[in-house]
């Protein structure tokens, strides 16, 4: 049985899942953090983001969107999702073909997964921990 999903609830999925890569990819690039404000970089990284949440909006039409459900099933289909956008979106930049697209899949992963605790119950835990430092 597919999950059912709204087009407002793919909508918001896109744009979650537009931050995750283009970040990641931003962050596995050689010479990102040198090279930050350089707008080929972040026109590479947008083209990722972008991709990988066309492909996440087009895995809701099938069985597979119950992973969505599951933090970690959530984290995996974004990594694997992501080194994909990443491979369609430019060559790779490492000696080995295939590293960077990988290493940029794992990043947006984990950042699926931290996202996915901190973020959960409306950001209840950044909430909490904001509350803390404020008094």
């Amino acid at each position: 049985m597919t999950q059912s999903f709204s087009w407002t609830r793919r909508l918001a999925l896109f744009f979650q899942r537009l931050w995750q890569p283009t970040c990641a990819c931003m962050t596995c690039m050689p010479g990102s953090w040198t090279s930050i404000a350089s707008l080929v970089h972040w026109t590479i990284a947008f083209r990722t983001g972008i991709f990988t949440g066309l492909l996440a909006v087009l895995l809701t039409f099938s069985p597979a969107a119950r992973l969505y459900q599951n933090r970690y099933g959530n984290a995996l289909v974004m990594g694997c999702l992501t080194a994909l956008g990443d491979a369609y979106s430019h060559p790779s930049h490492y000696r080995i073909p295939a590293l960077e697209h990988l290493a940029t899949g794992v990043v947006s992963g984990l950042l699926a997964l931290a996202a996915s605790f901190l973020f959960e119950d409306r950001g209840r835990r950044v909430r909490l921990m904001w509350h803390r430092v404020t008094g």
